[in-house]
Order: C-alpha cells, then structure tokens, then sequence
C-alpha cells in the first residue's frame, strides 16, 4: 500500500472546540446534502448517458447485422410450457403461490415461557437497569475527542492507494504525543489546505464570529470547505465552485454542455492554491490550473472577482500582512505578480525568475520583501519596491541556491526573525538562518518522510520551533529543532530553555502501516530496506 501526505496546515492553539460535537444526520441535514449533490449527479447521469449512447453507437451496427444473418438459437427453447401436460398437472402450478385458506394450526413460540417475561418500552422504567442507555459510553467518547488549550491541531492531505482523506492530528506539546483525531474523506487528490476562522454555511451562529473550519483545494475544480469541531461529516458545509451553486447552474445547464473554458463564476480545473485573507476574514483566494485567480466571498459561497494575471498554471498565494487587499501570485509563466485586489484594471508589478515558481511568502518581519521558490531549487528574495520595467530586468536582493532539486515546500518563522526552512524532493530538510549579509545554513537533515512535499512551523509562539516536516511515505514529523545543537547555537537569544549540557534532539511521528514502511523500504534506502541517515554531510 502507498500513502504520501502532499500538504498540511497547523491550526493555532484556542481555536479547536474542546469537546468537537458529532454528526447528526436529520431530515434538514438530508435537504442540505441533497441540494448540494444535486448538480453533481446530474453531471454524472450525463455523463453515463453519454457513454452509453457512444457505445450503442459503434455497436448497434455491428448488432443489427448478427442479428439478420443468423437467427436466434434458442427460439424452440422460448416456446410456451404447457400447464395441461399430464406429468406437470399433478403439482398444480397454476395456484402454487396462492395462500391456503382455513388452515388452522399450532403457533410455535420461540421460547415456550416467552409470556412469562416482562418488559418495557424505555430502560428508562426497567429497574434493574440502573446506568443510562450510552451514558458511559458517551463519556469515554468525549474524554478521547477532548481537545485542551495547549493542544494545536496539524491538518495533513493524505493519499493511500486511490483513496485522498484529509487527517486531523492533535499535537501535545508537553507530552511528546501526536495521533490522528479524526479524518475527513476528500473526492479526488488533495493539493493545497487553508485553515479558516469564520465559519461557512453553519446554522445558528453568527456569520463574523470566531470558528475552526478548513478550506481544500483538490485535483477537482471546486474547493470544499468542512467543520473540523464536527466529526464524522458526510458532506462538506459549502462547496465554492460550480457544484456549489446547483440551482443557480441547472437552468443554464439545459442550454449549454459544460466547459473547460475559465469563466468569472468558478474555477474548471484543479484548484492549486488557497489563501484567506486575515483581515477581512471573509475573503479567500484561490489559484487554479486554469490560470485564473478568484476572490470567493465565504458569507455568501460565491465567487466575488476573477482574474487573469497569468498566462499559465497559477500555484501558489500570498496576501499582503499590511496592505490586506494586496495578493501575490506565482505562475509556471515563471511570473511574480503583487496587485491590489481593488483594482484589477490596474496594472500589476510583475517580476521574474529562472524557471516555474513552487512558492511565493511575504516576509512576516519586513512587509516590503517576499520570497520566492522555484522548481530548480532556489530561493529569490525581492524588494517590493523596487519593481522592474519587465519581468527580464528582475533584481533580486539576493538568490540562494538551496536545493539540487525541485523546491517544493519552504517556510519562514513567523516568531524569529530570519529562520526559514526549505523542503525538496532531494529528500532533505534544512535551515537557514538569514543573516544582512545574506542566507546561511545551520543544518541539513534526512527526516526518512520520502520526497518532502511540506515543511511548516507552528503558528504559536510557545511551539515557534516546532517543525512539521511530511512527503511520499505518508508519514507525519514533528520535529522539535530547538533541541538540535547547531540550532541552540544560532538562535541562542530565542531559545527560553538554556539548560546545560547535551541536549536529546525530539522527533515526534505517527507511524505508516507495516505494509506501507515495507513498501517504501527499498525507494528511500539501501538495497536491504534501511532509512537513510538523519545526517546529511
């Protein structure tokens, strides 16, 4: 069995419900799904429609003509039995099926003293059942789903075999713990989780109030959007894109097929990356292949503007921390863009790099710099600035060639200034401390996760160095870099905890199958199956 984890999100302490609710399915729940499948099997009962006329098409010619040369083979087989035959008239077939009238007989009881038992409609009035139906159970329940203050959810888009799930893990920081909360089924392979604090489509709460929801964008064109303090759901609270605007597309439906072409209301491939918007906490981006981007208003589930800055896939977002209407946007037109969402006419910054963009963030500790990322494994750092005539004439303040390979995941620490984290499907982990004189390395590591598809520091400044660190193995790290001594060193003055002597580094993981660690032995090891070394020279 093959699993990869191809993103993840942390969810900052105090957001998670302490005790998540189950899912209860009920008649309004049921009209809810209902509406918002509706266009979603529509699509498929065409589709079916489509093939089986296609079929019937090449085949009924090739039918018709066996079935005029040669005739049937079984037609004294069809001929009609007779019900006077001499043999069969003595079993009366023609009222076999008919109930027997006036027949009287013995009941037989299950048990001969079955009268002799009492009971009652409730346990509730049985005396003898003194603890209430599910109430112990109840309460193992809500003790295992507890989630506490000091806990932080980690969000991880998982892939095993043909099935894509999104995995909820509850991280204790004190207890060295991490394990899977609940999961979440997903229709196609995930690519891309934003964490969001309002809540969407959610009766009986306030539309601006704080929440815990996730937003996924898939290999599908729509995005959907879930409830993480409900569990077991069996269907997204709203879905931004086309199916989740079933009544107002069915009209529209009858009179034109459906079209890959990108239009203003939704997105018609995958959906590559998502953004929200903290400030106005209503808004979220999303970057599609279809190479537009688009502004979803998440009160009302629709698309609020679309736009069209690139001229190939679009893949990853980032909004400014200042200027909250200001977007960056990277594209695999080897682009950069930073326009003010309120303006779209206007024309936009553009600069330019060596090959497709992987990642595009603002610097948290400086507004007017962003990083970029590309597939040949380097990292730009540009002034806002300073924006070129073309994106040819592109100055960057300084390059760092950080990988051999594709760069496809990096991250800045929010909490210390200058320390960031690349990822590459070179297998290797490292930080960099980012110094006025430019980018320095403080260590490199091989965290034995495969290709490394994720690398993200926790939002919380109590955890500011822990590391959650995911690839093509499936498996989960939490990788506790202030216990690493080259680590300790360089970012002394952040450090609160300066005990002496040697320090164990702490590496927390949820273990793969067997039969997956098995499979990915060979891939990532040696030839007997053996990871390879944490340390990387």
């Amino acid at each position: 069995m093959s699993s990869m984890i191809t993103t993840s999100a942390w969810v900052p302490r105090g957001f998670a419900a302490p005790f998540p609710q189950k899912y209860t399915f009920d008649e309004a729940e049921f009209s809810r799904i209902a509406d918002l499948a509706k266009l979603q099997l529509e699509d498929a009962n065409e589709d079916l429609r489509e093939a089986q006329e296609e079929e019937n098409g090449t085949s009924g010619e090739k039918g018709t003509a066996k079935s005029e040369v040669k005739p049937s083979e079984n037609d004294d087989e069809d001929e009609d039995i007779d019900l006077n035959d001499a043999d069969l008239k003595e079993y009366d077939l023609e009222h076999y099926d008919d109930d027997e009238e006036g027949v009287e007989g013995q009941r037989m009881e299950m048990f001969g003293n079955i009268r002799s038992l009492a009971y009652y409609e409730s346990n509730k009035d049985d005396p003898y059942i003194t603890i209430p139906d599910g109430e112990d159970e109840d309460d193992d329940d809500r003790e295992e789903l507890q989630i506490l203050a000091t806990d932080n959810l980690l969000l991880a888009a998982k892939v095993e075999d043909e099935l894509a799930h999104l995995e909820v893990y509850v991280y204790e920081d004190a207890a060295d713990n991490l394990y899977v909360h609940h999961d979440i089924m997903l229709p196609a392979i995930p690519l891309c989780v934003e964490w969001l604090d309002i809540p969407v489509a959610k009766d009986n709460v306030e539309k601006d109030s704080t929440a815990n929801f996730v937003a996924i964008g898939t290999m599908d064109p729509d995005i959907e959007v879930w409830d993480l303090d409900t569990i077991d759901c069996m269907y997204p609270n709203a879905i931004l894109g086309r199916a989740g605007s079933a009544q107002d597309e069915e009209k529209k439906k009858r009179k034109k097929k459906k079209s890959k072409k990108a239009n203003d209301e939704y997105h018609v491939d995958a959906v590559l990356s998502l953004a929200a918007n903290r400030k106005h906490r209503n808004l979220l981006a999303s970057a599609s292949a279809d190479k537009t981007v688009k502004l979803w208003d998440l009160h009302t589930t629709k698309c609020a503007k679309s736009y069209s800055y690139h001229t190939d896939k679009v893949c990853s977002l980032a909004w400014h921390s200042v200027e909250s209407t200001v977007l960056l946007s990277g594209s695999y037109d080897r682009t950069v863009v930073a326009a003010d969402m309120r303006a779209p006419e206007a024309k936009a910054p553009r600069w330019g790099v060596e090959s497709d963009v992987e990642n595009v963030k603002w610097d948290p500790h400086d507004p007017n710099f962003f990083y970029v990322s590309t597939e040949n494994g380097i990292i730009h750092y540009h002034d806002i600035r300073n924006a070129p005539p073309n994106p040819k004439a592109s100055k960057p303040v300084w390059t760092l060639q950080a990988h051999d390979e594709s760069l496809s995941s990096f991250d800045i620490n929010a909490h210390i200034p200058g320390y960031i984290t690349t990822g590459s499907t070179d297998r290797t982990v490292k930080l960099w401390n980012i110094q006025p004189t430019g980018p320095a390395m403080v260590v490199s590591r091989n965290l034995d996760v495969g290709k490394v598809f994720s690398t993200s520091f926790a939002p919380d400044a109590e955890v500011a160095f822990r590391l959650a660190v995911a690839g093509s193995k499936g498996t989960m790290h939490v990788w506790d870099t202030s216990t690493n001594a080259a680590v300790r060193q360089a970012f002394a003055h952040k450090i609160s905890n300066k005990s002496e002597g040697e320090v164990k580094e702490r590496l927390i993981r949820v273990e793969a199958d067997e039969s997956s660690s098995e499979d990915e032995g060979a891939e990532a090891g040696d030839e007997d199956g053996e990871p390879e070394s944490m340390d990387e020279d």
